[in-house]
C-alpha cells in the first residue's frame, strides 16, 4: 500500500492504523490502566504549560516522519509552536517537540527500538518518554548538541525532567489512580 492509499483508508476508517514501511497496521483498544495513565499525562502537561508555546495533544493525533515514512498515533505528543503537516494532509503532524509513549507487553519492543528510530529523525524530535504501565518507571531520553541522546531512567517517587518544556512532571502524578486497573 502506499502512502496515498493509506491516507484515504485512515480518513475513513473506524479503527486507527500506523503506517509502517508501506503496510497498515491495526492498533488494538487501550486497557483502562493505559488510558489513565494517558490522561494523567494530558492533565499534567495541561496543567503545567499553561498558555505557553508548547501543548499536549492526546493519542488521537496522527504524527509522519517524513524521511521514513511511519505515520503513527503517539499516545501523547507535544507541540512546540505552530504545526507543520503533512504535505496530503492536513489532519497529520510532521513535528512534534515531545513524544510520549504507554508500554504494553505486545508495543514495548517496537516503542523501544524502532519508533524511537523513526523519531530520531525528525529535527524537531527533542525528547522521548517511555512511561511503563507494570511498575512505576519512566525511560526518558533527551537530544543534546550533536545528536547524542541521554537516557535516564527514573525510578519510583521520582520526577521526570523535560528541559525542551522548560517542565517535571512527578511519576506520582504520572500514575495517579492508575492502580485501580489491572495491567495489561
Amino acid at each position: 500500500m502506499d502512502e496515498d492509499e493509506y491516507l484515504a483508508m485512515e480518513r475513513a476508517a473506524d479503527v486507527r492504523h500506523e503506517y509502517v514501511n508501506g503496510e497498515a497496521i491495526a492498533m488494538a483498544g487501550n486497557s483502562p490502566r493505559r488510558n489513565r495513565i494517558v490522561a494523567n499525562l494530558v492533565t499534567a502537561l495541561m496543567n503545567r504549560l499553561d498558555d505557553g508555546p508548547c501543548g499536549p495533544l492526546p493519542s488521537d493525533q496522527r504524527v509522519h516522519v517524513p524521511g521514513t515514512g511511519l505515520c503513527t498515533y503517539p499516545d501523547v505528543t507535544v507541540l512546540c509552536g505552530p504545526g507543520e503537516y503533512h504535505p496530503k494532509d492536513r489532519l497529520t503532524l510532521t513535528n512534534p517537540s515531545v513524544v510520549f509513549e504507554v508500554l504494553s507487553d505486545s508495543t514495548e519492543a517496537y516503542d523501544r527500538g524502532a519508533k524511537f528510530d523513526h523519531f530520531r529523525r525528525l529535527a524537531s524530535f527533542a525528547e522521548y518518554v517511555m512511561v511503563a504501565q507494570r511498575e512505576r518507571r519512566v525511560i526518558h531520553y533527551r537530544r543534546l548538541e550533536r545528536g547524542h541522546w541521554m537516557l535516564t531512567d527514573c525510578p519510583p517517587g521520582d520526577a521526570v525532567d523535560l528541559p525542551a518544556l522548560g517542565i517535571a512532571l512527578p511519576l506520582d502524578g504520572i500514575y495517579r489512580r492508575a492502580d485501580e486497573f489491572p495491567a495489561e
